[in-house]
């Protein structure tokens, strides 16, 4: 195959969709001629450098305005297929296929559940003009089943997201546990931006209730919200375990700071796919996960993760367990990394996503 493929991604933020974005955008570029698209002096922007990335800014209420330049910008570049992952960008790569001469295909990776019909006259028209849908999980497959009627329905692909087992500094490792002085704690991660939905509370109370053991958490990620940082700050206070919590703020080195734990936590209500999940197993850090979504497609309960009804109780057991039993936390973890190497390689999934395109 010697596609042209656009990487298009407009959102400001920098989590698991965004950084998903550019991982296809390297991975694509290995095979053919790859691009990247994103807004100017936003987070992906500032994050990578590259002289295949060009920039768009983003128009709300008249996207019309970007989708214009983004049709001269597939026409000059002869791009065949253009793969986008915000949801919100949909009208702008729509409206830039139907204004360019080239007429490139259009692939979504759907990141995010759907839950209502889709059956009014703009989404038709929206998704007449997308030729493939990418979903990230079985559940998620499911769902455009449902909510997109068949007439216009584009074709629907599975592949998993993956990662790489990733050779760590292990002297950066030394350097971090001296910054936040851990010793031999049990260290609890929550990996992810800082926000009500991600669940850092539910940890935080966790502690709360375990505060007579040898346990902290670690609480890594940027504060997407100001007043829920205030809140979380406030709670470790009147619950006395200002020495039991380390924030760290945003980092590059995620792998390292996984690695400082002796197992993560995904606590978000409904996690489409849950990342964090699979980049802690390819660590050898077991997982604690929200019984809901991606995480019942990663782990089998008890056997490579635990799963949890997302209560402070519920959680509390689970973490207790772990401190206590040593066995069962080394089970895991070995048998989450053999998942991930079987199941979410990163190469192969991408490889799977790449062959999706060349049959588009």
């Amino acid at each position: 195959m010697s596609k042209n493929i656009l990487e298009f991604c407009l959102s400001p933020d920098l989590g698991g969709l965004e950084l998903c974005a550019i991982e296809y955008f390297k991975y694509f570029k290995t095979q053919t001629y790859s691009y990247l698209c994103v807004a100017p002096n936003k987070k992906l922007d500032i994050y990578l450098e590259d002289e295949n990335k060009f920039t768009l800014k983003r128009n709300k209420l008249f996207p019309i305005l970007p989708a214009f330049k983004l049709a001269k910008f597939i026409d000059k570049n002869d791009i065949d297929v253009v793969h986008f992952h915000w949801t919100k960008d949909i009208a702008t790569v729509v409206l830039g296929k139907v204004l360019s001469k080239r007429k490139p295909k259009i692939i979504q990776t759907r990141h995010m559940t759907m839950t209502r019909f889709k059956n009014d006259f703009y989404h038709k028209w929206l998704y007449k003009n997308i030729d493939t849908i990418h979903a990230v999980t079985y559940q998620v497959k499911g769902q455009l089943e449902q909510f997109i009627p068949s007439e216009i329905r584009p074709k629907l692909e599975m592949v998993y997201l993956g990662v790489n087992e990733i050779l760590v500094n292990d002297e950066k490792i030394i350097n971090l546990k001296e910054q936040y002085n851990i010793k031999d704690e049990f260290i609890v991660g929550i990996v992810g931006r800082i926000e009500e939905s991600k669940g850092q509370y539910l940890v935080i109370e966790a502690i709360a209730k375990l505060k007579k053991l040898n346990i902290k958490a670690l609480i890594v990620g940027h504060a997407m919200d100001e007043s829920y940082m205030a809140e979380l700050k406030l709670k470790i206070k009147e619950l006395e375990i200002e020495d039991k919590i380390i924030f760290t703020g945003f980092t590059k080195d995620v792998n390292e700071h996984i690695k400082l734990c002796d197992v993560t936590v995904l606590a978000t209500p409904k996690e489409t796919f849950g990342l964090v999940v699979i980049e802690s197993m390819i660590n050898k850090v077991p997982v604690i996960a929200t019984a809901n979504g991606g995480p019942l497609e990663i782990i089998d309960n008890e056997e490579d993760g635990l799963l949890f009804d997302r209560t402070t109780e519920n959680l509390v057991e689970k973490i207790e367990l772990l401190f206590i039993n040593t066995e069962l936390k080394n089970k895991l973890a070995l048998n989450g990394y053999k998942k991930v190497k079987e199941v979410f390689d990163k190469n192969t999934q991408m490889q799977k996503m790449y062959e999706v395109i060349d049959e588009s």
